[in-house]
């Protein structure tokens, strides 16, 4: 695939021990991997639209292309494999809830039924302002029980089991890749380690370097590495329409904020001085922008947190954006059959061809947007540490 020469299997060795076995790329992943799964799962009943597998009002209701389409980018509490007649099959998922008296509640999400049973003192609501959200309920009935507060919820929901299963994916991946390299010290790479290699010398050479520096970038990598393949499986797995594909991970925004926090939290306790300086008291600037209104300080200071802003919409939006456009392209097909069945046969041609082409072009922009994030969190880091000349 690539020559490569006794001084890059030395880096490379270097390169993999320190991101999967060396004790700063294991807790680089570790920690990255708790907070994104604790973060999703205190706000992921926010997002949560219910479930769509409402079998018995589904026969009975119009096609909503819109209900639809959010109910398969949102989150949810079990993992919807496919209908049979009116029967859905699904992957249930745990539920972990704390009550008003901390009392913890732990079960399969099946114990709902969907939402058309209780359990436990709770339910998941299909309808109104708690559409999603698991709600205490009167005892012995379906009826919410207003008088009591929505319980913490703790769940591993959809996006929460599909972030677990890319972590330990990347860590048997890389962890086997590691060992390799040890086995193999000073011989070509062969399978999967010549597969990932150029990758990781790309992240190496063409982000790292050139962003933070020859000199520093080395402590970066583990970061950079964990966050770049992190995004990259889960952009591709989220393509795949199959469990233990078809989450809408990166395309979450919480996922995606907790990645920008991180990025903002090692710019900030790695910058100097001078980094500092520049943005309290910028040189060159005259000092009518700077006194008695401080205007280029400001600017400045917005500055610093639009960045890890920029960083969680641009993933968020791109990711969740393609998603939507496939399933209005397939949406089309069943809007147009209900007014006319061959209008329907019509559209699906091209509805079907567009899906292929755009669907395609996700694989490319997954590789994109991986490239993107790490390369601005790169560039972040690099002028964070920029000495002033």
């Amino acid at each position: 695939m690539c020559t490569i020469n006794r001084n890059n299997f030395e880096a490379n060795n270097m390169i993999l021990r320190k991101f999967w076995e060396g004790r700063s790329s294991m807790i680089t992943a570790i920690i990255l991997l708790f907070f994104i799964v604790s973060f999703q799962s205190t706000i992921a009943q926010e997002e949560i639209e219910g479930s769509h597998h409402e079998a018995e009002q589904h026969s009975e209701k119009e096609f909503n292309a819109g209900e639809l389409i959010f109910e398969h980018v949102l989150d949810a509490h079990d993992w919807h494999i496919a209908d049979i007649g009116e029967h859905p099959i699904t992957v249930p998922l745990p539920i972990i809830i704390l009550d008003e008296n901390n009392n913890l509640h732990m079960f399969m999400s099946s114990r709902f039924e969907h939402g058309h049973a209780a359990y436990d003192g709770f339910k998941l609501e299909i309808e109104g302002e708690n559409k999603g959200k698991i709600v205490p309920v009167v005892e012995g009935t379906m009826e919410t029980d207003s008088t009591r507060p929505l319980p913490y919820d703790f769940s591993i929901t959809k996006t929460v089991f599909a972030i677990m299963f890319s972590a330990l994916l990347l860590m048997l991946i890389f962890i086997t890749i590691a060992k390799s390299y040890k086995k193999r010290e000073g011989q070509a790479p062969a399978g999967l380690q010549s597969f990932l290699e150029p990758i990781i010398l790309f992240v190496r050479d063409d982000i790292a370097k050139p962003s933070i520096g020859h000199r520093k970038y080395e402590k970066y990598m583990p970061y950079l590495l964990t966050l770049f393949f992190f995004i990259l499986i889960n952009n591709l797995l989220g393509i795949v329409p199959i469990f233990p594909g078809g989450a809408n991970v990166t395309g979450n925004i919480g996922v995606t904020m907790v990645m920008a926090l991180f990025t903002f939290a090692i710019t900030s306790f790695s910058a100097n001085k001078a980094y500092w300086v520049h943005i309290i008291n910028m040189p060159g600037v005259p000092w009518w922008l700077k006194f008695p209104i401080p205007i280029m300080p400001m600017v400045e200071i917005m500055g610093v947190f639009t960045k890890p802003f920029v960083l969680m919409v641009r993933l968020f939006a791109n990711m969740l954006a393609g998603h939507i456009v496939v399933l209005g392209f397939i949406s089309m097909i069943f809007i147009f059959g209900a007014m006319n069945v061959f209008g329907g046969y019509g559209v699906s041609v091209v509805s079907v061809a567009f899906s292929v082409f755009l669907s395609l072009l996700e694989i490319l922009v997954a590789f994109i947007q991986a490239y993107v994030f790490t390369l601005l969190s790169a560039l972040y880091f690099g002028m964070a540490m920029e000495e002033s000349h």
